[in-house]
């Protein structure tokens, strides 16, 4: 399986940046981009996509070339999903990796017990998704809302938005990210 983190520092090589320079334009600290271009650390979708954003490139663009020589096929068992972003207490989980042309992020998210994922942040995108299993609070620009099994979410990504795991045991979420066409 090709690595995210080779692929990543190839790609601000081409574009002649430092890692500095990147931290810089992606708002990203210069030590968790030297940590996700070794391999060290896994970063989150909304990381990964505010340093490619800074990149001039997107999610599906980055994946899309990462696993281009991989073929497809209209379908995805469990174990085809590919981790794209696995913290310590948060997994994503991506159906289609290697789909040609993909419009869509469709993500299987899955939240340990007290997981966070961390500051309000904002991207240039638009996200829906059901809560598939637990609770999960959805924190967007203002407004904080507990969504239970069953309930859901669409909402413009460049509002500020945060996820929390506010069960005593996992959450999980089935969610799709509409990234800016490329």
């Amino acid at each position: 399986m090709p690595q995210i983190g080779s692929h990543l520092k190839e790609l601000r090589r081409r574009r002649d940046l430092s890692v500095r320079e990147l931290a810089l334009r992606s708002g990203i600290s210069h030590s968790a981009i030297s940590l996700i271009e070794r391999d060290r650390m896994s970063p989150s979708v909304d990381t990964l996509s505010a340093i490619l954003d800074a990149l001039g490139t997107t999610l599906p663009g980055f994946f899309a070339d990462l696993y281009s020589s991989v073929p497809h096929s209209p379908f995805y068992a469990a174990h085809e999903w590919v981790e794209i972003g696995k913290a310590a207490t948060i997994s994503y989980r991506m159906v289609g990796i290697n789909h040609p042309n993909r419009q869509i992020l469709m993500l299987h998210e899955t939240y340990a017990r007290g997981a966070d994922s961390g500051e309000a942040f904002a991207h240039s995108a638009q996200e829906a998704g059901m809560v598939t299993r637990g609770a999960v609070e959805l924190t967007v620009g203002g407004e904080s809302r507990v969504l239970h099994q069953g309930d859901g979410y669409y909402f413009d990504s460049r509002l500020p938005h945060r996820f929390r795991n506010v069960t005593d045991g996992e959450s999980e979420i089935v969610s799709a990210v509409t990234p800016p066409t490329y």
